[in-house]
């Protein structure tokens, strides 16, 4: 997943930001801008562009996050609704099993978790003050194997 580049929206007045400035740092969230750009219910999107200030279980010190994405979409039963959305592989959605003995690979495995539960847990708090509902997508809700 280290596929990086800029995209191109073929509705750009539907993008919340500079359309000419659209990073995806995967091929997921590329899927992810191709959705938001083509599907007629999400009717604004933007990408990092908000912040949100989380304290980090590692260090204890506070650190800026800036989610994937930011839509608002016309439900099926015709409401608006506003979700902050962060594209992450499912295995990091997930603490990592304890192997046997501590490897570098497992502490990252785990400090990765930590950090993004704290991530999620603070964009969580401000989607509530805001009216948004926080969504993480894995593969699953992509439609990739």
């Amino acid at each position: 997943m280290s596929y990086k580049g800029k995209y191109k929206p073929s509705f750009p007045q539907k993008y919340n930001g500079d359309p000419t400035n659209i990073i995806y740092r995967s091929l997921w969230e590329r899927k992810f801008c191709v959705y938001c750009d083509l599907n007629e219910n999400v009717l604004e999107w933007a990408s990092e562009e908000k912040c949100v200030v989380y304290r980090s279980p590692i260090d204890g010190k506070a650190h800026r996050y800036f989610p994937d994405f930011i839509i608002k979409v016309k439900e099926s039963n015709g409401s608006i609704k506003k979700y902050v959305i962060e594209i992450k592989p499912k295995r990091q959605t997930l603490p990592p099993a304890k192997p046997k003995r501590q490897t570098k690979g497992y502490l990252y495995e785990a400090y990765e978790y930590a950090k993004n539960q704290a991530k999620w847990a603070a964009a969580r708090e401000w989607c509530a003050d805001r009216g948004y509902e926080f969504k993480v997508i894995t593969e699953d809700e992509l439609g990739i194997k």
